[in-house]
Protein backbone atom coordinates (compact mmCIF):
# COMPACT_ATOMS: atom_id res chain seq x y z
CA UNK A 1 0.00 0.00 0.00
CA UNK A 2 2.80 2.45 0.92
CA UNK A 3 4.62 1.66 -2.32
CA UNK A 4 1.50 2.40 -4.36
CA UNK A 5 0.93 5.63 -2.43
CA UNK A 6 4.48 6.75 -3.15
CA UNK A 7 4.00 5.90 -6.83
CA UNK A 8 0.80 7.96 -6.97
CA UNK A 9 2.53 10.91 -5.34
CA UNK A 10 5.42 10.72 -7.78
CA UNK A 11 2.95 10.87 -10.68
CA UNK A 12 0.94 13.71 -9.11
CA UNK A 13 4.15 15.72 -8.57
CA UNK A 14 4.76 15.75 -12.32
CA UNK A 15 2.02 18.38 -12.52
CA UNK A 16 3.40 21.82 -11.66
CA UNK A 17 0.08 22.94 -10.19
CA UNK A 18 0.03 20.00 -7.77
CA UNK A 19 3.40 20.76 -6.19
CA UNK A 20 2.04 23.48 -3.92
CA UNK A 21 -0.68 21.30 -2.34
CA UNK A 22 1.95 18.58 -1.75
CA UNK A 23 4.19 21.09 0.02
CA UNK A 24 1.34 22.51 2.09
CA UNK A 25 0.40 18.99 3.19
CA UNK A 26 3.96 18.43 4.46
CA UNK A 27 4.29 15.36 2.27
CA UNK A 28 8.05 15.83 2.03
CA UNK A 29 8.50 15.07 5.72
CA UNK A 30 6.32 11.99 5.25
CA UNK A 31 8.31 10.77 2.26
CA UNK A 32 11.84 11.21 3.63
CA UNK A 33 11.73 8.26 6.09
CA UNK A 34 10.77 6.03 3.14
CA UNK A 35 14.30 6.53 1.76
CA UNK A 36 15.51 4.20 4.53
CA UNK A 37 13.50 1.33 3.06
CA UNK A 38 15.19 -1.75 1.60
CA UNK A 39 12.42 -2.11 -1.01
CA UNK A 40 13.88 -0.85 -4.31
CA UNK A 41 10.47 0.00 -5.74
CA UNK A 42 9.64 2.07 -2.66
CA UNK A 43 12.98 3.89 -2.93
CA UNK A 44 12.38 4.58 -6.61
CA UNK A 45 8.91 6.11 -6.21
CA UNK A 46 9.72 8.00 -2.99
CA UNK A 47 12.87 9.40 -4.57
CA UNK A 48 11.00 10.53 -7.69
CA UNK A 49 8.24 12.15 -5.62
CA UNK A 50 10.69 14.07 -3.42
CA UNK A 51 12.76 15.16 -6.41
CA UNK A 52 9.76 16.42 -8.37
CA UNK A 53 8.17 18.27 -5.45
CA UNK A 54 11.44 19.96 -4.45
CA UNK A 55 12.69 20.74 -7.95
CA UNK A 56 13.73 24.38 -8.29
CA UNK A 57 12.67 25.16 -4.71
CA UNK A 58 15.76 26.23 -2.80
CA UNK A 59 14.07 26.51 0.58
CA UNK A 60 12.74 22.96 0.39
CA UNK A 61 16.11 21.71 -0.83
CA UNK A 62 17.84 23.32 2.13
CA UNK A 63 15.28 21.65 4.39
CA UNK A 64 16.05 18.27 2.80
CA UNK A 65 19.75 18.68 3.57
CA UNK A 66 18.97 19.76 7.11
CA UNK A 67 16.91 16.61 7.86
CA UNK A 68 19.67 14.33 6.54
CA UNK A 69 18.61 13.37 3.02
CA UNK A 70 22.26 13.41 1.84
CA UNK A 71 23.12 10.37 3.95
CA UNK A 72 20.17 8.47 2.46
CA UNK A 73 21.11 9.39 -1.11
CA UNK A 74 24.71 8.25 -0.68
CA UNK A 75 23.53 5.01 0.95
CA UNK A 76 21.24 4.26 -2.00
CA UNK A 77 24.02 5.02 -4.47
CA UNK A 78 26.30 2.64 -2.54
CA UNK A 79 23.88 -0.23 -1.89
CA UNK A 80 22.16 -0.22 -5.29
CA UNK A 81 25.00 0.88 -7.59
CA UNK A 82 23.90 -1.50 -10.35
CA UNK A 83 20.20 -0.60 -10.34
CA UNK A 84 19.94 1.74 -13.30
CA UNK A 85 16.53 3.29 -12.39
CA UNK A 86 17.53 3.92 -8.78
CA UNK A 87 20.95 5.31 -9.70
CA UNK A 88 19.33 7.63 -12.24
CA UNK A 89 16.88 9.03 -9.68
CA UNK A 90 19.63 9.31 -7.08
CA UNK A 91 21.99 11.19 -9.42
CA UNK A 92 19.25 13.62 -10.41
CA UNK A 93 18.58 14.31 -6.73
CA UNK A 94 22.28 14.93 -6.08
CA UNK A 95 22.43 17.15 -9.16
CA UNK A 96 19.61 19.31 -7.78
CA UNK A 97 21.20 19.60 -4.34
CA UNK A 98 24.91 19.78 -5.19
CA UNK A 99 24.95 23.55 -5.74
CA UNK A 100 24.04 24.15 -2.09
CA UNK A 101 26.97 24.85 0.21
CA UNK A 102 25.21 22.92 2.97
CA UNK A 103 24.88 19.91 0.67
CA UNK A 104 28.57 20.04 -0.27
CA UNK A 105 29.49 20.18 3.40
CA UNK A 106 27.29 17.17 4.16
CA UNK A 107 28.60 15.26 1.14
CA UNK A 108 32.22 15.88 2.20
CA UNK A 109 31.51 13.76 5.28
CA UNK A 110 30.41 10.76 3.19
CA UNK A 111 31.97 8.37 0.68
CA UNK A 112 30.12 9.98 -2.23
CA UNK A 113 33.35 10.61 -4.21
CA UNK A 114 34.09 6.89 -4.47
CA UNK A 115 30.55 6.14 -5.64
CA UNK A 116 30.50 8.92 -8.22
CA UNK A 117 33.82 7.80 -9.68
CA UNK A 118 32.41 4.28 -9.96
CA UNK A 119 29.34 5.62 -11.75
CA UNK A 120 31.52 7.69 -14.07
CA UNK A 121 33.44 4.55 -14.99
CA UNK A 122 30.24 2.52 -15.46
CA UNK A 123 28.41 5.15 -17.55
CA UNK A 124 27.62 3.76 -20.98
CA UNK A 125 25.62 6.57 -22.54
CA UNK A 126 25.98 10.32 -22.94
CA UNK A 127 22.93 11.11 -20.83
CA UNK A 128 24.38 9.32 -17.80
CA UNK A 129 27.81 10.89 -18.33
CA UNK A 130 26.21 14.34 -18.53
CA UNK A 131 24.43 13.93 -15.18
CA UNK A 132 27.51 12.53 -13.42
CA UNK A 133 29.71 15.31 -14.79
CA UNK A 134 27.20 17.93 -13.64
CA UNK A 135 27.32 16.56 -10.09
CA UNK A 136 31.12 16.27 -10.12
CA UNK A 137 31.55 19.80 -11.46
CA UNK A 138 29.46 21.19 -8.60
CA UNK A 139 31.33 19.14 -6.00
CA UNK A 140 34.72 20.22 -7.40
CA UNK A 141 34.02 23.69 -6.01
CA UNK A 142 34.64 22.28 -2.53
CA UNK A 143 38.30 21.74 -1.55
CA UNK A 144 37.60 18.74 0.69
CA UNK A 145 35.62 17.03 -2.06
CA UNK A 146 38.38 17.78 -4.58
CA UNK A 147 40.79 15.82 -2.43
CA UNK A 148 38.33 12.94 -2.08
CA UNK A 149 37.70 12.79 -5.83
CA UNK A 150 41.42 12.62 -6.64
CA UNK A 151 41.93 9.99 -3.92
CA UNK A 152 39.07 8.02 -5.45
CA UNK A 153 40.92 7.97 -8.79
CA UNK A 154 38.80 10.34 -10.85
CA UNK A 155 41.92 11.26 -12.85
CA UNK A 156 42.32 7.74 -14.25
CA UNK A 157 38.71 7.65 -15.41
CA UNK A 158 38.92 11.11 -17.00
CA UNK A 159 42.09 10.10 -18.81
CA UNK A 160 40.39 6.98 -20.17
CA UNK A 161 37.42 9.03 -21.38
CA UNK A 162 39.62 11.63 -23.11
CA UNK A 163 41.72 8.98 -24.85
CA UNK A 164 38.65 7.01 -25.90
CA UNK A 165 36.95 10.01 -27.48
CA UNK A 166 39.98 11.70 -29.04
CA UNK A 167 39.44 12.57 -32.68
CA UNK A 168 35.68 12.01 -32.55
CA UNK A 169 33.63 14.55 -34.52
CA UNK A 170 30.27 13.61 -32.99
CA UNK A 171 28.58 16.46 -31.18
CA UNK A 172 27.76 14.32 -28.13
CA UNK A 173 31.40 13.21 -27.79
CA UNK A 174 32.50 16.83 -28.08
CA UNK A 175 30.28 17.73 -25.11
CA UNK A 176 31.76 14.90 -23.06
CA UNK A 177 35.35 15.94 -23.91
CA UNK A 178 34.59 19.51 -22.87
CA UNK A 179 32.90 18.39 -19.64
CA UNK A 180 35.87 16.18 -18.76
CA UNK A 181 38.34 18.96 -19.53
CA UNK A 182 36.37 21.53 -17.56
CA UNK A 183 36.25 19.15 -14.60
CA UNK A 184 40.02 18.65 -14.66
CA UNK A 185 40.53 22.41 -14.73
CA UNK A 186 38.15 22.84 -11.78
CA UNK A 187 39.98 20.17 -9.80
CA UNK A 188 43.32 21.84 -10.43
CA UNK A 189 42.26 25.42 -9.74
CA UNK A 190 43.03 26.57 -6.24
CA UNK A 191 44.45 23.18 -5.33
CA UNK A 192 46.38 22.98 -2.07
CA UNK A 193 47.15 19.26 -2.18
CA UNK A 194 50.17 19.35 -4.46
CA UNK A 195 51.36 15.76 -4.00
CA UNK A 196 48.00 14.43 -5.10
CA UNK A 197 47.88 16.92 -7.95
CA UNK A 198 51.22 15.69 -9.27
CA UNK A 199 49.71 12.24 -9.58
CA UNK A 200 46.66 13.79 -11.23
CA UNK A 201 48.82 15.70 -13.70
CA UNK A 202 51.00 12.72 -14.54
CA UNK A 203 47.93 10.68 -15.41
CA UNK A 204 46.34 13.31 -17.66
CA UNK A 205 49.31 14.93 -19.41
CA UNK A 206 49.56 12.44 -22.25
CA UNK A 207 45.80 12.33 -22.69
CA UNK A 208 45.73 16.11 -23.01
CA UNK A 209 48.49 16.10 -25.61
CA UNK A 210 46.77 13.34 -27.58
CA UNK A 211 43.63 15.31 -28.37
CA UNK A 212 44.82 18.90 -27.98
CA UNK A 213 45.61 19.59 -31.64
CA UNK A 214 42.40 17.91 -32.83
CA UNK A 215 40.07 20.40 -31.16
CA UNK A 216 38.06 22.90 -33.16
CA UNK A 217 37.24 26.41 -31.99
CA UNK A 218 34.15 25.44 -30.04
CA UNK A 219 35.95 22.89 -27.90
CA UNK A 220 39.56 24.10 -27.83
CA UNK A 221 39.46 26.39 -24.82
CA UNK A 222 39.04 23.82 -22.05
CA UNK A 223 41.86 21.45 -23.07
CA UNK A 224 44.06 24.43 -23.84
CA UNK A 225 43.34 25.92 -20.44
CA UNK A 226 44.13 22.53 -18.96
CA UNK A 227 47.52 22.62 -20.65
CA UNK A 228 48.18 26.05 -19.17
CA UNK A 229 47.46 24.69 -15.68
CA UNK A 230 49.29 21.37 -15.86
CA UNK A 231 52.76 22.90 -16.38
CA UNK A 232 52.49 24.79 -13.09
CA UNK A 233 54.15 21.73 -11.57
CA UNK A 234 57.86 21.81 -12.45
CA UNK A 235 58.47 18.09 -12.99
CA UNK A 236 55.44 17.67 -15.19
CA UNK A 237 56.44 20.79 -17.12
CA UNK A 238 59.43 18.86 -18.48
CA UNK A 239 57.28 15.77 -19.03
CA UNK A 240 54.79 17.61 -21.23
CA UNK A 241 57.52 19.00 -23.47
CA UNK A 242 59.00 15.52 -23.77
CA UNK A 243 55.72 14.00 -24.92
CA UNK A 244 55.34 16.65 -27.63
CA UNK A 245 52.86 19.25 -26.46
CA UNK A 246 54.84 22.22 -27.86
CA UNK A 247 54.08 21.78 -31.55
CA UNK A 248 50.45 20.94 -30.88
CA UNK A 249 50.04 24.11 -28.83
CA UNK A 250 51.75 26.13 -31.56
CA UNK A 251 49.57 24.59 -34.28
CA UNK A 252 46.47 25.35 -32.23
CA UNK A 253 47.68 28.90 -31.59
CA UNK A 254 48.37 29.60 -35.27
CA UNK A 255 44.99 28.17 -36.26
CA UNK A 256 43.22 30.60 -33.95
CA UNK A 257 45.31 33.65 -34.86
CA UNK A 258 43.37 33.82 -38.11
CA UNK A 259 39.99 33.15 -36.50
CA UNK A 260 40.66 35.77 -33.83
CA UNK A 261 39.60 33.52 -30.94
CA UNK A 262 41.16 35.47 -28.07
CA UNK A 263 40.35 32.94 -25.34
CA UNK A 264 42.22 30.13 -27.12
CA UNK A 265 45.20 32.37 -27.95
CA UNK A 266 45.34 33.51 -24.32
CA UNK A 267 45.19 29.95 -22.97
CA UNK A 268 47.79 28.61 -25.42
CA UNK A 269 50.23 31.40 -24.59
CA UNK A 270 49.70 30.78 -20.87
CA UNK A 271 50.60 27.15 -21.44
CA UNK A 272 53.73 28.03 -23.45
CA UNK A 273 54.85 30.52 -20.83
CA UNK A 274 54.54 27.96 -18.03
CA UNK A 275 56.30 25.32 -20.11
CA UNK A 276 59.22 27.72 -20.62
CA UNK A 277 60.01 27.94 -16.90
CA UNK A 278 62.57 25.07 -16.66
CA UNK A 279 65.91 25.89 -18.30
CA UNK A 280 65.96 22.56 -20.11
CA UNK A 281 62.62 23.42 -21.70
CA UNK A 282 63.79 26.90 -22.77
CA UNK A 283 66.60 25.37 -24.79
CA UNK A 284 64.35 22.83 -26.48
CA UNK A 285 61.62 25.36 -27.18
CA UNK A 286 64.11 27.77 -28.74
CA UNK A 287 65.57 25.02 -30.90
CA UNK A 288 62.07 24.18 -32.09
CA UNK A 289 61.45 27.79 -33.16
CA UNK A 290 58.87 28.79 -30.58
CA UNK A 291 60.07 32.41 -30.39
CA UNK A 292 59.73 32.89 -34.13
CA UNK A 293 56.37 31.15 -34.45
CA UNK A 294 54.55 33.04 -31.70
CA UNK A 295 55.69 36.39 -33.08
CA UNK A 296 52.84 36.09 -35.57
CA UNK A 297 50.75 37.47 -32.72
CA UNK A 298 52.63 40.78 -32.75
CA UNK A 299 49.91 42.24 -34.95
CA UNK A 300 47.23 41.44 -32.38
CA UNK A 301 45.30 44.44 -31.07
CA UNK A 302 43.84 42.53 -28.12
CA UNK A 303 45.49 43.51 -24.78
CA UNK A 304 45.01 40.06 -23.15
CA UNK A 305 46.86 38.41 -26.05
CA UNK A 306 49.54 41.11 -26.09
CA UNK A 307 50.11 40.69 -22.37
CA UNK A 308 50.48 36.91 -22.56
CA UNK A 309 52.70 37.11 -25.65
CA UNK A 310 55.11 39.47 -23.90
CA UNK A 311 55.21 37.30 -20.79
CA UNK A 312 55.92 34.20 -22.87
CA UNK A 313 58.76 35.85 -24.80
CA UNK A 314 60.24 37.18 -21.55
CA UNK A 315 60.21 33.72 -20.01
CA UNK A 316 61.95 32.30 -23.09
CA UNK A 317 64.65 34.99 -22.97
CA UNK A 318 65.31 34.58 -19.25
CA UNK A 319 68.92 33.43 -18.89
CA UNK A 320 69.21 32.63 -22.60
CA UNK A 321 71.72 34.78 -24.50
CA UNK A 322 70.83 33.17 -27.83
CA UNK A 323 67.14 33.99 -27.39
CA UNK A 324 67.94 37.55 -26.32
CA UNK A 325 70.07 38.01 -29.42
CA UNK A 326 67.36 36.66 -31.72
CA UNK A 327 64.65 38.84 -30.17
CA UNK A 328 66.93 41.88 -29.87
CA UNK A 329 67.65 41.99 -33.58
CA UNK A 330 64.08 41.63 -34.79
CA UNK A 331 62.99 45.11 -36.04
CA UNK A 332 59.29 44.25 -36.08
CA UNK A 333 59.37 43.01 -32.48
CA UNK A 334 61.39 45.98 -31.21
CA UNK A 335 59.13 48.52 -32.93
CA UNK A 336 56.05 46.81 -31.48
CA UNK A 337 57.68 46.71 -28.03
CA UNK A 338 58.37 50.43 -28.12
CA UNK A 339 54.73 51.06 -29.12
CA UNK A 340 53.49 48.95 -26.23
CA UNK A 341 55.83 50.72 -23.81
CA UNK A 342 53.56 53.74 -24.41
CA UNK A 343 50.30 51.77 -23.98
CA UNK A 344 48.68 54.14 -21.49
CA UNK A 345 45.32 52.39 -21.80
CA UNK A 346 46.69 49.07 -20.53
CA UNK A 347 49.18 49.16 -17.65
CA UNK A 348 49.79 45.41 -17.80
CA UNK A 349 50.87 45.47 -21.44
CA UNK A 350 53.02 48.56 -20.83
CA UNK A 351 54.75 46.91 -17.88
CA UNK A 352 55.40 43.63 -19.70
CA UNK A 353 56.75 45.45 -22.77
CA UNK A 354 59.24 47.34 -20.62
CA UNK A 355 60.24 44.18 -18.78
CA UNK A 356 60.82 42.26 -22.01
CA UNK A 357 62.94 45.11 -23.36
CA UNK A 358 65.01 45.05 -20.16
CA UNK A 359 65.25 41.27 -20.24
CA UNK A 360 66.63 41.28 -23.80
CA UNK A 361 69.40 43.68 -22.76
CA UNK A 362 70.14 41.91 -19.47
CA UNK A 363 70.67 38.53 -21.10
CA UNK A 364 72.30 39.79 -24.28
CA UNK A 365 76.02 40.02 -25.01
CA UNK A 366 75.88 41.53 -28.50
CA UNK A 367 76.71 45.10 -29.52
CA UNK A 368 74.27 44.73 -32.41
CA UNK A 369 71.36 44.19 -30.02
CA UNK A 370 72.27 47.31 -28.02
CA UNK A 371 72.44 49.28 -31.25
CA UNK A 372 69.11 47.89 -32.49
CA UNK A 373 67.30 48.83 -29.28
CA UNK A 374 68.82 52.30 -29.34
CA UNK A 375 67.70 52.79 -32.97
CA UNK A 376 64.19 51.61 -32.08
CA UNK A 377 64.16 54.36 -29.39
CA UNK A 378 63.77 51.85 -26.59
CA UNK A 379 66.43 53.31 -24.28
CA UNK A 380 64.23 56.17 -23.03
CA UNK A 381 61.64 53.65 -21.85
CA UNK A 382 64.24 51.78 -19.83
CA UNK A 383 65.37 55.02 -18.22
CA UNK A 384 61.74 55.77 -17.29
CA UNK A 385 61.47 52.25 -15.92
CA UNK A 386 64.20 53.02 -13.35
CA UNK A 387 61.65 55.22 -11.54
CA UNK A 388 58.85 52.66 -11.66
CA UNK A 389 56.72 52.17 -8.53
CA UNK A 390 57.71 48.49 -8.62
CA UNK A 391 61.13 47.70 -7.13
CA UNK A 392 61.56 44.60 -9.30
CA UNK A 393 61.10 46.62 -12.47
CA UNK A 394 63.49 49.31 -11.22
CA UNK A 395 66.23 46.75 -10.62
CA UNK A 396 65.61 45.06 -13.96
CA UNK A 397 65.97 48.37 -15.77
CA UNK A 398 69.09 49.40 -13.84
CA UNK A 399 70.78 46.06 -14.49
CA UNK A 400 69.84 46.15 -18.17
CA UNK A 401 71.27 49.64 -18.62
CA UNK A 402 74.46 48.69 -16.76
CA UNK A 403 75.02 45.64 -19.00
CA UNK A 404 74.19 47.60 -22.15
CA UNK A 405 76.63 50.33 -21.09
CA UNK A 406 79.38 47.79 -20.55
CA UNK A 407 78.77 46.31 -24.01
CA UNK A 408 78.36 49.47 -26.08
CA UNK A 409 78.32 52.74 -24.13
CA UNK A 410 79.31 54.84 -27.13
CA UNK A 411 76.07 53.94 -28.90
CA UNK A 412 73.98 54.85 -25.87
CA UNK A 413 75.56 58.12 -24.76
CA UNK A 414 73.26 60.43 -26.68
CA UNK A 415 70.13 58.56 -25.61
CA UNK A 416 71.27 58.68 -21.97
CA UNK A 417 71.71 62.45 -22.16
CA UNK A 418 68.35 63.03 -23.87
CA UNK A 419 66.51 60.87 -21.35
CA UNK A 420 68.38 62.46 -18.39
CA UNK A 421 69.57 59.15 -16.99
CA UNK A 422 72.14 60.69 -14.63
CA UNK A 423 69.53 63.02 -13.13
CA UNK A 424 67.19 60.06 -12.58
CA UNK A 425 69.95 58.16 -10.79
CA UNK A 426 70.70 61.14 -8.53
CA UNK A 427 67.02 61.39 -7.66
CA UNK A 428 66.88 57.70 -6.74
CA UNK A 429 69.95 58.03 -4.51
CA UNK A 430 68.57 61.08 -2.70
CA UNK A 431 65.09 59.61 -2.11
CA UNK A 432 64.73 58.13 1.39
CA UNK A 433 62.05 55.74 0.11
CA UNK A 434 64.33 54.12 -2.45
CA UNK A 435 65.09 50.51 -1.51
CA UNK A 436 68.70 49.56 -0.63
CA UNK A 437 68.95 47.24 -3.64
CA UNK A 438 67.81 49.95 -6.03
CA UNK A 439 70.31 52.38 -4.51
CA UNK A 440 73.08 49.80 -4.85
CA UNK A 441 72.27 49.19 -8.53
CA UNK A 442 71.93 52.94 -9.15
CA UNK A 443 75.37 53.59 -7.69
CA UNK A 444 76.84 50.78 -9.80
CA UNK A 445 75.41 52.23 -13.00
CA UNK A 446 76.40 55.76 -12.05
CA UNK A 447 80.00 54.71 -11.30
CA UNK A 448 80.13 52.93 -14.62
CA UNK A 449 79.03 56.07 -16.44
CA UNK A 450 81.45 58.29 -14.48
CA UNK A 451 84.36 55.96 -15.18
CA UNK A 452 83.71 56.26 -18.89
CA UNK A 453 85.10 59.79 -18.76
CA UNK A 454 82.14 61.37 -20.61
Amino acid sequence: CAVKAAQVLSEIAKNEEMKKPCIEADLILTLIPLLESTDQEMLLHAGRAIGRICYDNRDLQEELVKVGVITSLVRILTDYAESEPLVHVDLLALCNLADLDTAKEALSKTKVAEQLVKQLRRAENHERLEVVFEVLQALAENDALKVQLVEAGVQEVLSEILLRLQGSSQAEDTCVVKAASDLIVSLLLGATFISRELKFVKTNARATVSFLSKQETAKAKAPCTLSSLLPNFYGNCVRMVQVGVIHQLLDLLEKHVESGDVSVQHAALSALRNLAIPVVNKVQMLEEGVAERIQALLRSEMPPVQFKLLGTLRMLADGQADAAEILGQDPMLLNRLVQWCDANDHAGVRGEANRLLASILRHNRSQEVVKAIQEAQGVKHLVSMTTSEHVTMQNEALNALAIASAINLETLEESFKESQLVQSLHKLLRDENTSPEVKYNSMGLLCSLLNSGN
